[in-house]
């Protein structure tokens, strides 16, 4: 798989096609070609991942991203979007942009990448905190209002904002695969979900727990969403009350924990160590 920035005007119109691709989003909802071709001109991050050994040489995946500011001043990147297509998961190929993108903003000085998803897609949790390191203690409410997409129509667009210590030792062992995976086994569930059909949260208040404790979200949550709206709802406003909770009482969200086919978010108390290099 080739990375490399994106240069010509045809390939910044094979990124709006991926848009439509990729999430099935309207018209409307596309980052067009000239907005993200001024952004990359002016600092901002415009990658493509090309597969050489297709006829043609298609783009399959794209990550875009620009300078931003954290409320405190300082300087950081943005990640806005990435994805690739369908026929490419499971291929590297998002960890492989998630990568370049990290070199790029690396030698341009910077140390931090923040970008949002949902804190529901699992699959999108592990890759974020398990394979790249990021940490989390921000929970934003509707961020995006009511998105017309295929992917987020219908719910609350309830994101995570992650943050990526680039130089972190966390980050560097991450990337080195040097986490280890940790069991559910005499750790406290603070939302055990129901094991009858779809599973469905329990209600249950955030207790007062020591370090670390688990957080339950679904194994699938696109698979609930196409099944059960409601119960798709009810996760959306169960998980929020406990995200909201754990970040307002100071822990941090640390990894997305895989047992048992079952996926839960690790919470650490206080300040969780990086170690800039």
């Amino acid at each position: 798989m080739l990375i490399r920035p994106i240069t010509t005007e045809d390939e910044y119109r094979a990124v709006e096609l991926l848009q439509r691709e990729i999430w099935g989003s309207e018209e409307i909802e596309i980052i067009p070609h000239d907005l993200m071709m001024t952004v990359h001109k002016n600092g901002g991050v415009m990658l493509g991942a090309f597969d050489p050994q297709t006829e043609g040489e298609p783009m399959v995946g794209f990550v875009f991203g620009f300078i931003g500011m954290q409320p405190d001043g300082k300087i950081k990147y943005c990640s806005h979007i990435a994805g690739v297509t369908a026929q490419y998961r499971d291929r590297n190929v998002g960890y492989m942009l998630k990568l370049a993108q990290r070199d790029f903003v690396m030698t341009r000085g910077f140390d931090l990448i923040t970008w949002t998803f949902d804190p529901l897609e699992s699959r999108n949790a592990r890759f974020n905190f398990h394979k790249l390191g990021v940490t989390c203690n921000s929970y934003f409410r509707n961020l995006y209002g009511e998105m017309r997409d295929q992917l987020n129509a219908g719910l609350p667009s309830d994101r995570f904002q992650v943050d990526w210590l680039i130089r972190s030792d966390r980050v560097e062992n991450a990337l080195a695969n040097r986490n280890k995976d940790i069991t559910i086994l005499d750790m406290i569930v603070i939302n055990p979900a129901q094991s009858e059909g779809l599973l469905k949260p329990c209600d249950h208040p955030l207790p007062a727990v020591g370090e670390k404790f688990l957080i339950q979200i679904p194994d699938n949550f696109q698979h609930i969403k196409a099944a059960d709206r409601g119960l798709a709802l009810e996760w959306r406003m169960h998980t929020r009350s406990l995200f909201e909770e754990a970040f307002n009482k100071g822990y941090t969200a640390t990894d997305l924990v895989i047992d048992g086919g079952r996926s839960f978010y690790l919470l650490e108390a206080g300040s969780v160590p990086v170690t800039d290099r």
